[in-house]
């Protein structure tokens, strides 16, 4: 016997080895505890820092702050490394950059360097401007759980109390990080001073103020030493109650001191509402344990000022509080969300009164549970079902090896995981069900050349340990090699970049681990199985049974295509015909080509703009109105609108800045489905058919709608988003509107949006410096007293240790002395002769419009103008390639087409120009890394076949039959109404290493039959033939593997092109490969010198 190579001498080193058994115990136990110690959470930890850095600059117009503070800060913050994006918003008065790094840049770092560089450039901070506040932004600062407060009976003021006393309690627990309150009013202490008692006594509201200030003191003033005995001295004068406030003098008239009361209402309770939250049970709501709605009965409490619009709907909404809790990066969502959860329960049970109700709202490490159990099942079908595939082709014994191989490298690949820093996520598991398929294919190889061996009849007799190291050692090279094919061609798939590389690199990683696992648990573990299963078991049929009926049809199919030419280029001709059939389909839209399709969630957003200036009643009643169209959709358990405030945001509104949503024209409604195994439509049609019925109702509102599902995969922007640059941003804006009428003109296209605020109207006051000279009264003075009029100061808190918020002193005029311009002119200004100075005699108003905001993107002006796409073709492609033909078509008054760009931005703003984004940005790249990724798949196959065969040109007849898996593939996609996304292109890179090692397989036989002198048409014949079953097993592996997704929305095309595309590259390729392989070993053979051999 040669001497064994390296799988023979590993296999004869275990087969009988004590240490075998243990490294099979100690795999499956570290598996475990992988397991265990893995957190569990939905999606996957995606590294990208972002920060947001926000400077003010009181009064400015946002031309001015774009000037003095956008564009030198945008400068700086772009000369730091690793900055990928910054996004810009000039507004009056304010500048807002946010930064983004590459993903994977290590977050504490980017927030030093912004920090440093931020620091180190004060000096050039404009008079009048603050310190820039840079606010680092994580995916850990996303909400996981969410709890909801409301009541029938109990009003937003009382509800708060109750809450920010429940989450104080909840913050104890440990890895719980972030937690806001939403919704509410506050517990304040408010003063509202009459004007004209204020008049009468000569008092200002800055003298108001600065008493206030003064009097709500309190210090530790030193020690007295006495008789050796160190006694502390404090000084206190913190004001505790309102009648501490009210005894506050802020005044002398004949000799008689004036007392705060005498010339303010001070009140204690709930603040003016600022925005209002509710909560209402939908059609469902049975299904979460919630009292079902009825519309005919109102709350107690009074939303008079919500509905005060003259609006006749019937309300079912309650005042309601959100607490929102996010975790510490790397922390368990399930087990920290049982323990939140827990405690509340019982903090409620012993605390809140029975009229006040608690619904979990958000609660990711329910759903993160519910994700990984039911793939951890869907991995155990997997693993039974490839299994039972295996005892019904090679028998009961030989399925029991394989089963033992399989969860020892999936316990392995856990492991990696583990070390890797990776989560126990949906794309993890993902990533495992799809090595299933693969991975199992080394030992069937094994353990099939081992039963073959073992049939043989010349081997009857000998020891079982010498067959079965033989086999192994007969097959080790070949199963070497077409391992790392495999590995070679799902690697690449690594070179993703951007938001889209966090989300597949677990797939190749976890694969290849998996693979390389594989292919030693076959050399080591499979031969110490099959000693033990197979020893005794009956030698089987003889290798020379009779052939079955399809591989004798084979046969003479085969005879007779190697007989002509004419008859192989026939054959060939029909397979081209049927891949360019296949792959007319994309361009005839029979399958559509998409990122990601919709996930199935249990939740999405509508997101409301009413026209700048709406008043807050005026939204809350028009998102009323939407609301009530809810009640109708039976999935819907519960929704909650936030009114002038942001829900809580998920990792899409993180991105999209969802949380930064305040205005009183602004509101979110919140609305959650029942769980997706007790409903039978997708998240995804259920949002199509809300934003239908909500369509009419925000037409008759004026209200800018917008359906916001959960992303499936990185979130951007918008689906589709149209960025127009420029040298003139009113030019750009007037480019934007044309670029919006196409947009809505475009079937398919929804939720179209820009951002270009409406013309809000705005009162300008112009001083009369002479007059107000003469009066003796400073500009500063003047602000103060109409910022205190109309939004109030906060000149301090009222000490109160036991309660569970901040309980501010809210210094404010009466609603009726600040609803008109009059009442402004009638404010009294100190001056410096202490004379009172009405704010009429100092100057005009005059009306103006505000300023619009100027974004900038990458140091440029841009105007964005937004869309989403709905119907049967769901992928930003398709209208973008429609609308491209229409922009071409723009008339410029430049007198120069409108410039299209698709994957950077333009080089310069010197013209108008557009380019798109969103969506598409993201396919673009994908698809560009994936192509690639396959390009460098094919470079990477090609060396390692080359360097086996040691030829240039069998490989090519070897990675021929690649594009076969297409010919599959898109008519599956077809069948099974799938788009053709990410997830599938994945499945048909990593089908082409399958696809090869199938090819080696034929390949290595013949070259094998033509050395032991076998003629070159009979050895092409006895390849298919004689190797079919081993391929036929790798194939039916992969299919029955990859069946359990094949529902998944997400990964529904990566089973399909994973089952069709090896099922025609089987049937395919077991022609197309000898046919080829024959003409080429032909042509050789005929241009051979006389006398050589094959």
């Amino acid at each position: 016997m040669s001497t064994p190579q390296i799988a023979g001498k590993l296999a004869h080193a275990f087969i009988h080895s004590k240490l075998t058994p243990l490294i099979l115990i100690a795999s499956i136990a570290f598996g475990a505890a992988a397991v265990a110690l893995l957190p569990r959470e939905e999606e996957p930890q995606i590294i990208v820092p972002m920060i947001d850095v926000m400077v003010s600059f009181p009064g400015a117009s946002a031309k001015e702050v774009e000037t003095r503070i956008t564009r030198p800060m945008e400068r700086l913050i772009w000369e730091i490394p690793g900055v990928e994006y910054v996004y810009s918003t000039s507004s009056p008065g304010a500048s807002l950059a946010i930064v983004r790094f590459y993903v994977g840049e290590d977050e504490e770092n980017s927030i030093v360097r912004l920090n440093q560089k931020m620091f180190a450039n004060f000096d050039l901070i404009p008079p009048g401007a603050s310190q820039p506040l840079i606010k680092p932004r994580s995916i850990d600062d996303v909400p996981f759980l969410a709890l909801t407060l409301w009541s029938r009976t109990l009003d937003g003021f009382e509800i708060r109390r109750a809450a920010a006393e429940l989450r104080n309690e909840l913050q104890l627990i440990p890895d719980v990080s972030e937690t806001q309150l939403i919704g509410g009013q506050r517990r304040t202490l408010l003063i509202e001073p009459d004007p004209s008692k204020m008049a009468s006594y000569g008092i200002s509201t800055s003298r108001l103020t600065g008493v206030l200030q003064a009097e709500n003191r309190a210090t530790d003033a030193g020690v007295i030493t006495r008789n050796n005995e160190a006694l502390s001295v404090r000084l206190d004068g913190f004001l505790r109650d309102a009648e501490d406030v009210g005894n506050l003098v802020v005044g002398v008239q004949n000799n008689i001191p004036v007392y705060l009361r005498d010339i303010a209402r001070i009140s204690d309770g709930p603040d003016e509402p600022a925005d209002y939250v509710f909560f209402s049970a939908g059609a469902a709501a049975e299904a979460k344990g919630i009292s079902p709605p009825d519309i005919h009965q109102q709350p107690l409490v009074s939303l008079a000022p919500v509905l005060a619009s003259g609006s006749n709907i019937v309300s079912d909404l309650m005042p309601a509080v959100t607490i929102t809790f996010a975790k510490r990066k790397g922390t368990n969502a399930v087990v920290l969300a049982e323990a939140v959860l827990e405690k509340a329960e019982r903090f409620k049970e012993a605390h809140f009164p029975a009229e006040l109700q608690m619904t979990v709202t958000r609660n990711y490490g329910e759903t993160a549970s519910e994700k990984s159990n039911e793939l951890l099942l869907h991995m155990m079908i997997a693993v039974i079902s490839v299994t039972i595939l295996i005892w019904l082709i090679l028998g009961l014994r030989e399925a029991g090896v394989v089963a033992v191989a399989i969860p020892v490298t999936l316990a392995l690949t856990l492991v990696v995981f583990l070390l890797y820093g990776y989560t126990l996520n949906r794309i993890t598991l993902f990533a495992l069900i799809f090595s299933i398929g693969i991975l199992v294919d080394d030992a069937i190889v094994v353990i099939e050349n081992i039963v073959r061996h073992k049939r043989l009849p010349e081997n009857h007799g000998r020891p079982f340990i010498d067959v079965a190291v033989e086999a192994v050692d007969e097959v080790g090279n070949p199963t070497i090699l077409a391992t790392f094919t495999v590995i070679a061609a799902i690697i690449p798939m690594a070179m993703v970049r951007g938001l889209m590389g966090p989300y597949m690199r677990p797939i190749p990683i976890g694969a290849s681990a998996a693979m390389i696992f594989s292919l030693l648990v076959a050399f080591v573990i499979t031969p110490w199985a099959a000693q033990r299963f197979l020893r005794g078991a009956h030698g089987g049929h003889e290798e020379g049974e009779t052939e079955s009926r399809s591989t004798r049809l084979y046969r003479w199919f085969m005879g007779k295509l190697l007989a002509r030419d004419r008859n192989q280029w026939v054959f060939l001709g029909i397979v081209t015909l049927l891949l360019i059939g296949a792959v007319t389909m994309v361009y005839f839209k029979l399958v559509v080509v998409k990122m990601l399709p919709f996930d199935n969630k249990s939740e999405f957003q509508v997101i409301v703009d009413m026209p700048e200036g709406t008043s807050l009643e005026k939204t809350a009643a028009a998102t009323r109105a939407l609301a009530a169209e809810l009640n109708r959709v039976p999935e819907i358990t519960d929704y909650q609108i936030y009114v002038g405030t942001a829900s809580p945001y998920n990792f899409n509104g993180l991105v999209r800045h969802y949380y930064m949503r305040r205005g009183e024209n602004v509101a979110d409604i919140q609305i959650n489905l029942t769980p997706k195994g007790k409903r039978s439509r997708q998240s995804h049609a259920i949002a199509r058919q809300v934003r239908e019925r909500l369509l009419p109702v925000a037409d008759q509102y004026g209200i800018r709608m917008k359906v916001a599902e959960v992303p499936p995969g990185p979130p951007v922007l918008q689906t589709l988003v149209a960025e127009i640059y420029g040298p003139d941003y009113e030019r750009q804006i007037e480019v934007a509107r044309q670029l919006r009428t196409i947009l809505e003109e475009t079937p398919g296209a929804v939720d179209v949006d820009w951002y270009v605020e409406d013309r809000q109207p705005e009162m300008v006051f112009h001083f009369d410096r002479l007059k107000a000279s003469l009066a003796g009264v400073s500009t500063g003075e003047v602000q103060q007293a109409v910022a205190l009029a109309l939004d109030g100061v906060q000149p301090g808190l009222l000490h109160l240790p036991n309660e569970a918020e901040d309980m501010p002193l809210k210094l404010r005029l009466p609603l009726n002395s600040r609803s008109s311009i009059d009442d402004l002119n009638s404010l009294r200004i100190p001056s410096a002769s202490g004379r009172l100075v009405a704010l009429g005699e100092l100057g005009t108003w005059k009306k103006s419009v505000r300023d619009r905001n100027i974004y900038h993107k990458n140091l440029m002006p841009v105007v964005y103008v937004t869309g989403d796409v709905a119907g049967r073709e769901e992928s930003p492609v398709y209208p973008i390639l429609a609308m491209n033909e229409k922009i071409k078509s723009l008339q410029l008054p430049e007198g120069y087409r409108l410039d299209t760009y698709t994957a950077t931005q333009p080089p310069s703003s010197e013209r108008l120009a557009m380019k798109w984004d969103g969506e598409w940005h993201i396919t673009y790249e994908v698809f560009r890394d994936l192509g690639l990724a396959f390009a460098a798949v094919l470079i990477l196959i090609y060396f390692l076949v080359v360097a086996w065969f040691q030829d240039f040109k069998t490989p090519l007849v070897i990675m021929a039959a690649i594009p076969f898996s297409l010919v599959g593939i898109l008519p599956g996609h077809w069948a099974m109404g799938a788009f053709f996304t990410a997830t599938s292109m994945i499945g048909f890179i990593a089908g082409a290493g399958i696809v090869v090692r199938n090819s080696i397989i034929l390949v290595d036989f013949i070259e094998l039959r033509l050395k032991m002198g076998e003629p070159l048409a009979q050895a092409v014949i006895d390849a298919g033939a004689v190797r079919f079953r081993p391929m036929m097993l790798t194939a039916a592996a992969v299919v029955v593997g990859a069946t359990v997704i094949l529902f998944d929305p997400i990964f529904q095309g990566l089973a399909i092109s994973l089952m069709a595309g090896e099922i025609a590259s089987l049937l395919l390729s077991r022609m197309t490969v000898p046919v080829l392989f024959y003409r080429m070993r032909r042509r050789e053979l005929q241009n051979a010198p006389a006398g050589s051999t094959n």
